[in-house]
């Protein structure tokens, strides 16, 4: 086992713990700065390194928070505890907010300091197994036949270069397939390359593409290699492709008819050795009819064509991909992973899940951030899946019958799990439903004969707004704040008054 770090100026202090814990096992090493923890993190190997950190705030030569800060950097799976006096809780809140697993208050009662060391060292070696199954994970898993229709599908086109266009929905994964396409194939060690053409101008999107020269226009001061360029030798990946401005249509199917393009401001052709991999969730045949795509284009992305399956098309994978998702939430938190009952399974089964698998992932963060106990049950899920009328106990059954067990028995693997993401937590609703709800529920209120309306309405603003900022900065307090625009003691000081805790 891995030993456990102490850092202190204290001597006395260094000597209790290493006696202490060498009593339970547990080896220790003992620094007397930060300086020193960092030159020994530096040159410290995979066996040698930290299991646990234990560090004192004061210090000569750098406080523990900087320690912290920096180990963090590096190290972010790495427990830290922060040994703090009494009357220093302002920095036991910023050893909080800076990642620390615990705070060690002195003086300390040796036997509950040991306890939490003890539980520190079981976290750790919990993500340890965890990153273990994670690296030895699928990237992509599917009991429902429509999804073993897509792998085998990938399997036929692992030793191929051939440009493959995949449909599907928003949200069902479309860039982790072409991930998987672009990893079983010859071209797996180049680079892979995606770009969203839906979500770059159209005055930027030809430089983004293609790249440009020197001052080929207003700012640009140097050559720019585009994304056909940084992709050579591997994969670039066309995302909602159906959005491409026609103009940028005609010079994308010159590169996919001669392999050669032109940066904007150029004048001599560059040589593509690239294979095109495009997505879309709109009807191209559709927008061919309607001129605004080159009909000649969809044909030669048209080659191979692989469609991805809604997700209320394989409702038998909604088990495991919940499973997982609620695994990954809590690592990403860094607390306990939540269970989910079979009620609350059935629920989701009978979801029609418009996001897809992305809302599935969204709802799974949203539930290990609210859910109020370990085990998930229907009524905490969110108000768009659990809103409607409770099932019958045959309904529960017929739904747990479409998500049988079996596809929990899988590996932590999803069907989707990669980069391709909106912002965590439920779909929200159109801007019109949400104000009229609200005036609703006031109106219900004032007529009610209360006098505290005001209060009520904004507690519960306030309460969704600020859970909803930190489910999409995976529980960061200091980023939510900066995204909702308000100060960081401010949000610290509404999730107390709020009892988000």
């Amino acid at each position: 086992m891995k030993s456990i770090w102490i850092v202190d100026d204290d001597q006395s202090i260094r000597f209790v713990l290493e006696k202490a814990l060498l009593r339970e096992d547990l080896p220790t090493r003992s620094f007397t700065n930060a300086r020193e923890v960092l030159q020994a993190l530096e040159s410290a190997d995979e066996e040698n390194g930290p299991q646990i950190l234990v560090s004192d705030i004061r210090m000569p030569g750098g406080s523990g928070l900087e320690l912290l800060t920096k180990v963090k950097e590096k190290h972010p799976g790495l427990p830290v505890i922060i040994m703090t006096a009494f009357s220093d809780l302002d920095s036991a809140v910023s050893a909080f907010q800076g990642g620390a697993f615990e705070y060690l208050p002195k003086p300390f009662d040796l036997p509950k300091a040991v306890e939490l060391i003890r539980r520190a060292v079981q976290e750790s070696q919990r993500e340890d197994i965890a990153e273990e199954r994670m690296a030895a994970a699928p990237e992509m898993l599917g009991q429902a036949p429509a999804m073993q229709d897509v792998f085998r599908a990938i399997g036929r086109l692992s030793q191929s270069n051939v440009t493959v266009l995949i449909t599907g929905e928003s949200g069902s994964g479309k860039e982790l397939v072409a991930r998987a396409l672009h990893k079983h194939s010859p071209r797996a060690n180049g680079p892979f390359v995606a770009i969203n053409t839906a979500a770059i101008p159209k005055d930027l999107l030809e430089s983004e593409l293609f790249g440009h020269e020197r001052g080929a226009f207003t700012g640009a001061q140097t050559m720019r290699r585009g994304r056909f360029e940084q992709a050579e030798g591997g994969t670039l990946f066309l995302d909602e492709i159906g959005d491409m401005p026609f103009d940028l249509q005609t010079r994308l199917l010159r590169v996919l008819s001669d392999g050669h393009f032109y940066r904007v401001g150029g004048h001599s052709a560059v040589k593509a050795n690239v294979r095109v991999i495009a997505a879309t969730h709109q009807d191209l045949e559709q927008r061919v009819k309607e001129g605004a795509f080159r009909e000649d284009l969809f044909h030669r992305l048209n080659v191979i064509r692989l469609r991805l399956p809604a997700l209320r098309e394989r409702g038998e994978d909604i088990p495991v991909l919940a499973r997982h998702f609620l695994q990954q939430s809590a690592k990403q938190l860094g607390v306990e992973p939540k269970r989910i009952s079979d009620a609350a399974v059935a629920r989701l089964a009978t979801f029609s899940f418009p996001g897809n698998v992305r809302q599935l992932e969204n709802i799974c963060h949203w539930l290990t951030v609210m859910a109020p106990a370990q085990l998930i049950e229907p009524k905490d899920l969110p108000p768009e899946v659990g809103a409607g009328p409770e099932l019958a106990p045959a309904q529960e059954a017929s739904a747990l019958s479409q998500a049988p067990q079996a596809a929990e028995q899988g590996s932590t693997g999803a069907a989707v799990h990669g980069p391709e993401r909106t912002q965590p937590g439920p779909s929200p609703s159109n801007g019109s439903s949400w104000e009229s709800g609200l005036e609703a529920e006031a109106l219900e209120l004032l007529a009610s004969g209360r006098h505290d309306v005001w209060d009520e309405l904004t507690r519960r603003f306030e309460s969704r707004l600020i859970v909803t900022a930190l489910a999409s900065t995976r529980g960061r307090r200091i980023e939510a704040a900066q995204k909702l625009g308000i100060g960081r003691n401010t949000i610290t000081r509404k999730i107390q008054d709020l009892g988000l805790e």
